[in-house]
């Protein structure tokens, strides 16, 4: 059973100390690609580091996380631009795959609400100049964000709504956009999540793509602990109770939705 992860901070501190075994641990356990999204410019040199370090197995993604647009966020979003337009020999990653993460975050705090609005708009304005799809993040915002996307819609290169834990409005609302996915993982798996019955009732098997978002949010019966592409398994197994189809049809399907979405991992 092969599957791909289409979103992990596989670059992050917490896989500093073992992330040669952890690699070797997910390929073992059927992850043949990882995509990893870079939350600011800062984080362009340790994305590009491990995309560098396994080429063609894993793929990076160029965005301002919503969580870390602050008032210097122009400044933030012209680092990232310009790696995005140089050239692989000039230091560009070459294996930029989409815009990523980006999105709007009001669960914490609206203190730079404006921003956000400011930043994500902008960051959608680049997907649709360099014809890329957008990995993004939404919490406690979907009308704002929504009302940003309709502004593009036809002109969107598709995308990823990542770890969707929505109710069955936002998921038919979401799912109105041509091209985009619901990116699902370990909160599927949580006893008190109401994601099965939302699948079920409003999203077909073929909008649907994996992730982890790891380290965060481990499926069961790993909660609590890091997470890793090895665990994605248990997001499959869960799948195969929802929609009644066996794991390995759960990997064939979401594998053949991501390559409709993210062509350039593929090329």
């Amino acid at each position: 059973m092969n599957y791909i992860d289409t979103h992990t901070h596989i670059d992050g501190e917490e896989f500093k100390d073992d992330l040669p075994e952890v690699v070797e641990r997910c390929k073992a356990a059927g992850a043949t690609k990882l995509f990893v999204p870079a939350i600011n410019a800062t984080s362009i040199e340790s994305v590009g580091r491990v995309c560098a370090q396994y080429p063609d197995y894993c793929y990076g993604m160029l965005g301002l996380h919503p969580e870390d647009v602050k008032s210097d966020w122009e400044d933030e979003l012209a680092i990232i631009k310009n790696s995005l337009q140089l050239p692989p020999k000039e230091g560009r990653l070459s294996s930029i795959i989409a815009i990523g993460e980006v999105g709007l975050d009001f669960y914490w705090s609206r203190e730079f609400e404006k921003e956000q609005l400011d930043a994500f708009e902008r960051q959608v304005e680049w997907a649709v100049e360099l014809q890329l799809p957008l990995m993004i993040h939404c919490r406690k915002a979907q009308n704002e964000l929504v009302k940003i996307l309709r502004k593009y819609e036809g002109k969107l290169h598709g995308g990823v709504f990542h770890c969707f834990t929505g109710n069955v409005h936002e998921a038919q609302e979401l799912l109105s956009f041509s091209g985009f996915n619901l990116g699902i993982g370990g909160v599927l798996t949580f006893k008190k999540s109401n994601l099965p019955h939302t699948l079920s009732e409003a999203v077909p098997l073929e909008r649907i793509v994996l992730e982890t978002d790891s380290p965060y949010m481990a499926p069961v019966p790993h909660r609590g602990e890091r997470n890793d592409s090895s665990l994605i398994p248990f997001v499959i197994d869960k799948l195969s109770e929802v929609y009644d189809k066996t794991a390995d049809e759960i990997a064939t399907i979401t594998t053949n939705n991501v390559k409709k979405i993210f062509p350039l991992a593929f090329t």
